[in-house]
């Protein structure tokens, strides 16, 4: 019977034509992922280049003062593109995947993006991620809506009870061909990624995989409950239709509003503006003041003194740490407020599968928040190793050309954060086995209507 039930359900010429769209709509999705990959391995080569090259220039024509010299190279910090992150973009379409900073003040650079039209970023990336959360549970909803209530209302109903021992084991073969046939769509995407994209299967990409069919199952388990109800097409039609718009539109974005209104956070650019007054005002003020706050930042460095003329690069650099250490206070609010978002919507979203898996296939890609927070601070972390590096030689005035300019290469910042696969799946697996459960009883104490 369920072959039978499964060249049925196949032969309709509306699935056909809903899962042939479906497919299109992955592999567009995987076109548009390997689009962003390349963009992202050109922007990694080019930074190296332009490094190598722009260090060699500025060597060549600033060659008396290193001080001078440093004030404009610049050092690029790259943060990792995993090839799964094609799949699922996440933040990484916003938020700059390298950085390139100068060991002048930090916070005046930290914030820097690459310029975009901002009709796209609002629009976002049709990657594989958007495809899965937003158009696979519409062609669900499709497949699933009027399993029993057609046939009941067709008046076919009797004569499946009829010949068939159990109408409950019947629904559950007709549910069990629509979720084979979409995990098999999910199942071949995903090899189509691992070749198209060069992903690699590993524990990332199964997890990625097992939320993906967790996430098909809750949107079957949504229509198996509605279902169970047993009231007519257009009523399961319209009910499972505004359930996806409460938990794909209208709930991410209020709970996006309230996690704004509830964490306020100072705008990057006041952050900057704030830096580099405290950097400017340090012109007008007794260099003492400056330098007593730079030899207690860096007590290291106490037996430099300020030398006895107008202008020196070690009162320079000092009014430079001086504007960070200003904004320190600003800077760190921010970072706390955007830390405390992030763990908002990673627990609010635990009671909402939608935001759930989302939130999960981003942390699985590396291209959430946490990862750019991630990258921010090690950011803060290499424009240090660099200024301690450089401060002696600049103190110094060591020569320019003594310098191994060469080995300054494009460094990586690798995100080492591990999955949680308790955190990642058993939210989707408690929603599964809840909606089952009640559908369960609800066929069960309807059982004299089959």
């Amino acid at each position: 019977m369920l072959t039978l039930l499964f060249k049925n359900f196949i032969r309709s010429k509306g699935t056909k034509i809903g899962l042939i769209f479906l497919l299109i709509i992955c592999f567009i999705s995987l076109l548009i992922g390997q689009q962003f990959q390349q963009k992202q391995q050109n922007n990694i080569t080019q930074a190296a280049i332009y490094q190598k090259e722009h260090i060699a220039r500025n060597a060549a024509f600033h060659k008396d003062e290193i001080g001078l010299l440093l004030y404009y190279i610049k050092f690029s910090l790259v943060n990792k593109t995993l090839p799964i992150n094609s799949l699922s973009i996440g933040q990484r379409d916003i938020n700059p995947s390298i950085q390139s900073v100068t060991i002048r003040g930090l916070e005046a650079q930290k914030y820097d993006s690459e310029l975009n039209n901002p009709n796209n970023l609002l629009s976002g990336n049709l990657d594989f991620s958007f495809v899965l959360i937003y158009l696979f549970p519409l062609l669900i909803i499709a497949f699933s809506y009027n399993l029993v209530s057609e046939e009941k209302e067709s008046g076919t109903w009797k004569i499946v009870a009829t010949q068939s021992q159990n109408t409950f084991l019947y629904i559950l073969k007709l549910f069990n061909i629509r979720i084979l046939s979409l995990i098999t769509v999910l199942t071949i995407v995903l090899v189509a990624a691992i070749l198209l994209l060069k992903i690699p299967f590993d524990q990332s990409l199964l997890t990625f995989y097992i939320i993906g069919i967790l996430y098909i199952l809750f949107w079957f388990s949504a229509c198996f409950f509605i279902v169970s109800l047993q009231k007519n097409s257009n009523f399961n039609a319209v009910i499972l239709l505004t359930i996806w718009l409460f938990l794909i539109i209208i709930l991410p974005a209020t709970i996006n509003t309230y996690i704004v209104n509830k964490y306020p956070i100072p705008e990057a650019l006041e952050l900057t503006v704030k830096q580099r007054n405290a950097y400017h005002e340090k012109w007008d003020m007794d260099k003492k003041i400056t330098m007593d706050k730079f030899y207690h930042h860096y007590p290291q460095f106490k037996h430099y003194p300020l030398p006895n003329t107008e202008f020196s690069w070690l009162w320079y650099y000092a009014m430079q740490q001086a504007g960070d250490d200003d904004s320190a206070r600003q800077s760190q609010e921010l970072e706390n407020k955007l830390e405390q978002r992030n763990k908002a919507s990673q627990t609010i979203a635990k009671f909402i599968p939608t935001l759930h898996a989302q939130i999960q296939l981003n942390e699985i890609a590396k291209s959430d928040l946490g990862n750019q927070l991630l990258f921010l601070k090690e950011t803060k972390q290499f424009h240090e190793k660099m200024r301690l590096y450089f401060y002696p030689k600049i103190f110094d005035n060591a020569p320019v050309d003594k310098q191994n300019w060469t080995k300054f290469k494009v460094e990586t910042f690798s995100d080492s954060s591990q999955i949680n696969f308790a955190k990642a799946l058993l939210p989707l697996l408690i929603f599964n086995i809840l909606l089952i459960g009640f559908g369960w009883i609800n066929f069960k104490n309807n059982k004299q209507t089959f």
